[in-house]
C-alpha cells in the first residue's frame, strides 16, 4: 500500500495565514459596512442676502433636513442672479438659488458651461411694477406719460417689452429713468419717479417699511398682465451632478420639505430666518415669506401639479417672451436644455396639501 505524503512546511505556512489573514480582513470589511458615510459637503450659493423669500432653504438647515439627507450645506451669497450662476459654473459653488430666466440667457452665450436648474421654486417670477396710486397709475394703460425708474441690474425689465406688448401700450410715452439700486425705493417714495421696477415681494414691502401707506402702492405683477415667465430656481454644476447625484437629490428632498414646512406654518418658518438675520425685523419678514408664498409659489400649476417642476409647453410661451428682449445668438434651447427634473423628489411628496 502506498503510504500518503506528509504536508509540506509551505503548505502549512499557508493554512496558518489563511487562518490568521481572512479573518482579518472579513473584520475590517464588516467594521468598513458598520462605519457611517460621511456627509457630502455641499457648497450652495443664495443670489441675495437671507430674507422672508429664503425661509425653505434656512428651515431645511436649522431643522436638519439636510444632514438627514446625508449632506452638509454651506450657503455664500453672491451679487445678484448673474454671479451665482458664475460660481455654480466655474465650480466654486456646486449648488445655488438663481433667477432662470437669466440662466437661459447665461447659456446662450459663448463659452457658457452646461449649467442646469433642477428645482423650480418660484413658479412664477416676481417681476413687477410698483408705483404710486397718488401719482394716477392704478393699472399699466396708466403707465403712459409717466417716468419708470430703472435700477441697475435689475432683471424684471428684461420682460418688460413682452409685457408691453402683451398689454398694447405706448412704450415710447413712457420714459425710463436708469437709477442705482440703492436708491430705487427712496427715490419713488420721495416722488422722483412714479413708478419703479423689481420684484413684488421686494421693492413694495420695502416701501411699505419706508411709511409709504399701502393703499398708495400699485403692485403690477407681470404675472397678471400674461408673462408666463418661472422664477427662482435651484441650479447645479453640472461635473457635481454627475460626481453626488445623491447628494442633488437629498438636497431637493430638503428644500421640498422646508418649503412644506414654511408652506404649513410661516410664523414659525419666519423664526428661524430673522434668528439669522441682523436686525432682522420679524413682522417685515413674515409679510415678505407670505407675499412670495401666495402670488410666486402657490399657483394654480402648483396646486396642480406639485412643488419643484415646470411645464414644458408653458417653458416655450416663456422662451418666446424672453426673445422679445434678448436675441438668441444659438440654437433656441428646448426646455431639457434648462430644465433637468431627474433629480426631483417624488411627484407625492411635492404635492401641496
Amino acid at each position: 500500500m502506498r503510504m500518503q505524503r506528509p504536508v509540506t512546511l509551505l503548505a502549512f505556512v499557508v493554512a496558518l495565514l489563511a487562518a490568521i489573514v481572512v479573518p482579518a480582513l472579513l473584520s475590517q470589511q464588516h467594521a468598513a459596512a458598520e462605519e457611517p458615510k460621511r456627509p457630502v459637503a455641499v457648497m450652495f450659493a443664495l443670489d441675495r442676502p437671507l430674507d422672508g423669500s429664503t425661509a425653505p432653504i434656512v428651515l431645511a438647515a436649522s431643522r436638519g433636513l439636510y444632514s438627514s439627507e446625508g449632506v452638509t450645506v454651506t450657503m455664500t451669497t453672491a451679487k445678484g442672479s448673474p454671479d451665482a450662476i458664475a460660481r455654480v459654473a466655474s465650480g466654486d459653488a456646486d449648488m445655488a438659488l438663481a433667477d432662470i430666466n437669466e440662466l437661459i440667457r447665461y447659456r446662450d452665450g459663448a463659452g457658457s458651461q452646461p449649467v442646469k436648474a433642477v428645482f423650480v421654486l418660484l413658479n412664477t417670477a416676481p417681476y413687477a411694477i410698483i408705483a404710486r396710486k397718488s401719482r394716477g397709475i392704478n393699472g399699466l394703460a396708466d403707465l403712459e406719460g409717466k417716468t419708470l425708474g430703472i435700477a441697475e441690474g435689475d432683471l424684471s425689465i428684461r420682460l418688460w417689452p413682452a409685457v408691453a406688448r402683451h398689454s398694447h401700450l405706448k412704450t415710447e410715452t413712457i420714459k425710463l429713468s436708469r437709477v442705482g439700486a440703492a436708491v430705487r425705493e427712496p427715490i419713488l417714495s420721495a416722488g422722483q419717479v412714479d413708478a419703479v421696477s423689481g420684484f413684488s415681494y421686494l421693492s413694495a414691502i420695502n416701501l411699505r417699511d419706508r411709511g409709504v401707506p399701502a393703499a398708495d402702492l400699485a403692485v403690477l405683477r407681470f404675472a397678471d398682465y400674461g408673462c408666463e415667465a418661472y422664477g427662482h430656481a435651484v441650479i447645479v454644476n453640472p461635473a457635481f451632478a454627475a460626481r453626488q447625484p445623491a447628494a442633488v437629490k437629498g438636497v431637493l428632498r430638503a428644500l421640498t420639505s422646508g418649503l412644506q414646512l414654511a408652506i404649513k406654518d410661516p410664523q414659525g418658518a419666519i423664526a428661524d430666518v430673522v434668528s439669522r438675520i441682523d436686525d432682522g425685523s420679524r413682522e417685515l419678514e413674515l409679510e415678505r415669506l407670505q407675499t412670495v408664498l401666495a402670488d410666486n409659489v402657490l399657483t394654480s400649476d402648483v396646486r396642480r401639479d406639485g412643488i419643484g417642476g415646470i411645464d414644458a409647453a408653458r417653458f416655450e410661451r416663456a422662451l418666446t417672451q424672453i426673445a422679445d428682449d434678448f436675441k438668441f445668438q444659438h440654437k433656441r434651447p428646448a426646455a431639457a436644455d434648462i430644465f433637468d427634473d431627474s433629480f426631483l423628489p417624488p411627484a407625492d411628496s411635492r404635492l401641496v396639501n
